[in-house]
């Protein structure tokens, strides 16, 4: 009796672990994708963070030196033609300031929507698992 019992309640407790240990090993590997994909949207994060904070420094101090260029070149056009032709020399200085804005202002948008999709990487990598994960299924 007991040795007909015994091998049932052995092999349902054999089942019962296997489920369990595959169920814990699931688990894990679960924990570290999300784990792994964490860390890489945190890091492209920070890369970004560090790569829009190098790029508005450098703007500002491109602003700054082009913006005092620009005021002493157009005080130097001014004084060179102060006797004869004043007001053209203000008229194309104006002109001049004007269509360098609107040059750079397209320049700038274009480089906006140039700019890749942010977390991309991430994205990928997440849609990557789920295919994996789809073709897994029955």
């Amino acid at each position: 009796m007991s040795a007909g019992e015994a091998k049932p309640e052995t092999e349902r407790a054999s089942a019962q672990e296997g489920f369990l240990g595959s169920l814990h090993r699931l688990a894990k590997t679960l924990l570290a994708v999300l784990h792994t994909r964490l860390e890489l949207f945190t890091t492209e994060v920070e890369e970004e963070i560090h790569h829009a904070a190098a790029i508005l420094l450098w703007a500002a101090v491109a602003l700054f030196f082009g913006g005092l260029f620009v005021l002493m070149l157009a005080v130097t056009v001014l004084i060179v033609f102060w006797d004869e032709h004043r007001v053209l020399a203000a008229s194309l200085i104006t002109a001049t300031f004007l269509l360098t804005a609107l040059v750079t202002g397209l320049v700038a948008r274009a480089r906006l929507r140039a700019k890749p999709r942010f977390l991309a990487a991430s994205i990928e990598e997440l849609k990557r698992d789920r295919e994996a994960l789809e073709r897994l299924r029955p």
